[in-house]
């Protein structure tokens, strides 16, 4: 590797959009930079996208020295732009941002990709200037629409969201639902830069660098667009200028540029998507070597920006014993109670907030509410973006179609996202409408997200207090809510917690127990009351906490009874069947289990149709439960 070379080092580029104090040389020895930094970052590492990092590297160069207004001391200033990369594989370009700014030396810039280093393959959140992970390819953007919603509604500050978006991504729906939503918003705050470098992973991309192709399609959406070289940093500062005074709409600026700008091995070829470049140190000195230049940050603008009142008392709706009340109706008037106790919370909502009952928070908080229309990917990829700015999102639709979401939710995860969603119309329960509309794989789904609480209340007062309780847990969040009204069991003053259960019936005789959630506890309930008066006592346990499960309750009620029928309103995989078996892994005696969970496709029939054909009613129960209970 050659010495870094003199005359170029310990130079700062001034952090100034004024035209006549932009330095365009030493604009474009940063880009250099940047170039040298992500090549030597990705051989030290023996893997990554450096070629992908080359070619945006003069766009990032122009807005880190002109125009990213930011503080890196106080990363969580409201006042703050926000730099997302949505092609999150370009990360050594942005370790090398990060390092041209002085927030990392170059010890930890060539610790790029080892285990235990912060700069993952892929941004996170390890590094406290990453508020999202990126590297799924298509939801920076959507991802930003909702930093940028967030920004403008929410905070009421300046800050604008910069997202750094490839031409391969483009192709991904998600990018255009965030087109269509910013668009309609009119969101003045949000710049799209994309990479057009012509290359994706195995050869051309679907439209080339036929820039005009691309501002066809986003100016469509109500954006303003810019063609620019992404190699000229006069055009490229021109274009960032044009964006920060372009008003009531969002601008997509659409730079051509080369892949593996800069180095005649890589540059603009195919086949050196992914990799190290094959002579790192020859591509440095053709880039005319290292340099040590440094950015002093543009700060954001101090002045005082609306401060959230305090939390208040919280009142949550209470409804009577023995009132019948759909779970989803005590979710939309338990999160409106939560709005006015935390001005810190907001909901969204899928176009179904009728169905889902968030109409009742857009009614009492609709500068805290976003209809984000049918478009879930938007949808959740909006919240993330809310959490990252600190805000506690309540995220409706039907379970069914947040199944559309999953890969955001996903990576929701892996950005340590503090995320509630619900999902509404769950199970065959729903009666009528029939399979398209059933989430039957909504349990497994999200019980298989990382750090995910997934919940499944049975009654109105129960699904209150869960709300509330979700406001103040950590990760992600699911709360599966029931279309059908079902009978209040338990009162208004009751307490449940994240990882508990509640034993509805029990005796010192029990020979069986039933492990139901939601609309089977109320089954489960018919049944034992039945098998009583046939002389088979069996004891009813409410999981209504699906993960974390509470094991002490059901290694309890193992012990007792030594026999289980589980009951679920979902397919057998992954549910609630699987959390039950899951609770004895650690080596206890298994109980001799019965699962009744849904084999069969439904059709259309009524709620009461759907679980005698599902094999779920109380009819069902009461069978499973005394076979397995005067079996030896």
């Amino acid at each position: 590797m050659p010495p870094p070379r003199t005359g170029r080092q310990g130079r700062s580029v001034r952090a100034d959009t004024r035209r006549r104090d932009m330095d365009y040389d030493r604009l474009r020895e940063l880009g250099q930079q940047l170039r040298v930094d992500a090549v030597r970052a990705a051989d030290a590492a023996g893997s990554g996208h450096p070629t992908s990092s080359m070619s945006a590297a003069d766009l990032m160069a122009v807005l880190l020295a002109g125009h990213l207004r930011w503080n890196p001391a106080t990363p969580d200033d409201p006042g703050n732009d926000e730099l997302v990369f949505s092609k999150g594989h370009a990360s050594p370009l942005l370790y090398a941002l990060y390092a041209a700014a002085g927030l990392i030396d170059d010890e930890e810039l060539l610790t790029f990709r080892k285990e235990g280093s912060r700069l993952e393959g892929h941004p996170t959140p390890r590094l406290p200037w990453v508020k999202v992970a990126t590297g799924s390819l298509g939801q920076g953007l959507p991802v930003g629409v909702g930093m940028a919603l967030a920004a403008r509604r929410l905070d009421r500050t300046p800050a604008r969201i910069w997202v750094l978006c490839g031409d391969s991504e483009l192709a991904e729906g998600s990018m255009w639902e965030a087109f269509e939503h910013a668009g309609h918003e009119g969101l003045d705050n949000l710049t799209a830069v994309v990479d057009v470098n012509r290359l994706g992973q195995r050869g051309p991309t679907r439209h080339g660098w036929d820039t005009a192709a691309y501002a066809r399609r986003v100016g469509a959406f109500g954006w303003h667009t810019i063609e620019i070289d992404g190699h000229d940093v006069a055009a490229i500062d021109a274009a960032f200028r044009e964006a920060r005074e372009t008003t009531g709409r969002p601008t997509a600026i659409l730079a051509r540029t080369r892949k593996g700008r800069g180095v005649g091995a890589v540059e603009d070829r195919e086949g050196k998507h992914g990799k190290p470049l094959p002579d790192a140190e020859e591509a440095v000195a053709e880039l005319g070597g290292r340099r040590n230049l440094r950015v002093e940050p543009r700060l954001p603008d101090t002045k005082d920006h609306p401060a959230r009142p305090e939390p208040g008392a919280l009142e949550l709706p209470r409804f009577d014993v023995g009132d019948q009340v759909a779970t989803r109706e005590a979710y939309g008037r338990a999160v409106a109670a939560l709005g006015r106790a935390r001005a810190d919370v907001v909901a969204l909502d899928g176009e179904v907030g009728d169905s889902t009952k968030a109409r009742h928070f857009a009614e009492e908080h609709p500068d805290r509410f976003f209809e984000m229309y049918i478009a879930e990917q938007q949808l959740v990829a909006a919240a993330v973006g809310m959490q990252a700015r600190g805000w506690r999102p309540y995220v409706s639709s039907f379970a069914a179609f947040l199944s559309r979401a999953y890969d955001f939710v996903r990576m929701a995860a892996v950005s340590r996202a503090d995320l509630n969603l619900v999902g509404s119309h769950a199970g065959v329960a729903i009666g009528e409408d029939g399979p398209s509309q059933m989430g039957l794989e909504d349990l497994a789904a999200f019980r298989a997200v990382h750090g995910s609480t997934v919940l499944y209340p049975c009654d109105a007062n129960q699904a209150a207090r869960l709300v509330a309780a979700m406001a103040d847990a950590e990760g992600v969040r699911y709360l599966r809510t029931s279309r059908g009204e079902t009978p209040v069991v338990y009162g208004p003053d009751e307490e449940f917690v994240i990882g508990g259960s509640r034993v509805l019936r029990s005796s010192g005789e029990d020979k069986v127990t039933i492990v139901a959630a939601g609309v089977t506890v109320h089954e489960a309930l018919k049944a034992a009351d039945r098998l009583a008066a046939a002389g088979v006592p069996a004891r009813v346990v409410d999981l209504y906490s699906v993960k974390p499960v509470d094991a002490a309750t059901l290694h309890e009620a193992a012990d007792a009874t030594g026999r289980f029928v589980t009951v679920e309103d979902h397919w057998p995989e992954g549910g609630i069947g699987d959390a039950v078996m899951d609770a004895f892994a650690d080596g206890r005696p298994v109980p001799r289990m019965t699962r009744l969970a849904v084999r069969t496709m439904p059709g259309s029939a009524t709620p009461e149709q759907e679980l005698r054909a599902a094999g779920l009613d109380a009819d069902a129960i009461v069978a499973a439960a005394h076979d397995l209970a005067v079996t030896d």
